[in-house]
């Protein structure tokens, strides 16, 4: 069965025998990486946040980072659910689908249990999106590329339907989850590596480990695609792909520098935004595209958490396997 069934000629219900092996990894890295956010503490964050801990430009770190992925997660997971799922028809990859669309309400979640243990007015928190420009710019970006395969009649038959498709999928996975995403990381685990608002910072971990599995898959995916389309990927596309990743680094780097606006945490937003071009750069190599930074990783310390399952040592505790959220030893 192709990842895109065009002639509806296999039932989409019949999981066995499985064609890809690859999805159904994922799948089961997923479910062994299980958790709530619940199952966190926040006593500290909560003394800290309604005490002197925090400077101002700290706060604003966490309410703009808390603000964006608020919005991001929600429009990831309505992707998935209203767009990619009525296309990718190989059973194994819809299960894993339905695992990460899971994990995007669990993500969702977790803002909901900041906000209300912090006691953020909702309106001010996810109204994010509304009032910072570098925020809206980023979601805009995403969900513009998605437009085309929203339409009640658009179809996979050509190669240009599966190209927008997949335009689709790199936006979500490799430019959403892959690259947006990741300035966010760095700072709140850089706050956590203070010993600042530890418990997001330990959520920011469960999220990150769930992303860097999100893009595994959709990277796997969108080679898959091309291997079994040879005709959608051509050179223009692959340009056009280059061009689509080099935007959203500047986005990025706009938003790194408003949302760590002078030096915090021993850190710079100059340094932040470097980690968006090396990590830009490890997202071309993925799609076999030319790199266009050659920056070094100013955080070397992430390294250990982005790499997961191939890193030792994922978090600064003892966990070195995924194992199931809740019986984590913090």
């Amino acid at each position: 069965m192709p990842i895109l069934d065009t002639d509806a000629e296999h039932d989409p219900n019949k999981i066995l025998p499985m064609d890809y092996d690859w999805a159904r990894e994922y799948y089961e890295a997923g479910v062994n990486n299980n958790w709530v956010p619940e199952e966190i503490p926040m006593q500290d964050d909560v003394s800290q946040w309604h005490g002197d801990a925090l400077s101002d430009a700290e706060r604003q770190l966490v309410e703009w980072n808390l603000g964006f992925f608020s919005t991001a997660e929600s429009l990831t997971a309505n992707n998935i659910v209203l767009a990619v799922y009525d296309y990718v028809t190989a059973p194994e990859c819809r299960q894993y689908l339905l695992r990460q669309a899971y994990e995007e309400a669990i993500h969702t979640d977790t803002f909901i249990y900041c906000c209300d243990t912090l006691g953020f007015d909702p309106e001010y928190l996810y109204g994010m999106y509304d009032r910072v420009p570098s925020i809206e710019e980023k979601d805009e970006f995403v969900v513009d590329l998605t437009r085309v395969i929203d339409r009640d009649d658009f179809t996979v038959e050509s190669a240009a339907d599966k190209r927008e498709l997949v335009r689709d999928l790199v936006g979500f996975y490799v430019i959403m989850e892959g690259i947006f995403f990741y300035a966010g990381f760095a700072m709140m685990l850089a706050l956590k590596r203070q010993n600042k608002m530890v418990g997001i910072g330990q959520q920011f971990e469960y999220i990150m480990r769930d992303e860097s599995l999100h893009l595994g898959f959709g990277v796997d995916l969108i080679n898959q695609i091309r291997a079994e389309n040879p005709d959608v990927w051509t050179d223009d596309f692959g340009a056009e792909v280059v061009d689509l990743i080099t935007e959203a680094v500047e986005l990025e780097k706009i938003y790194a520098y408003e949302a760590c606006p002078g030096d915090i945490l021993g850190m710079s937003a100059a340094q932040f935004a470097e980690y968006v071009e090396h990590v830009a750069d490890r997202r071309l190599d993925q799609l076999d595209l030319p790199v266009q930074y050659g920056t070094e990783n100013p955080f070397p310390w992430m390294s250990e958490q982005v790499d997961l399952n191939k890193e030792k040592n994922f978090f600064e505790t003892q966990v070195t396997e995924y194992q199931s959220g809740g019986s984590l030893d913090w």
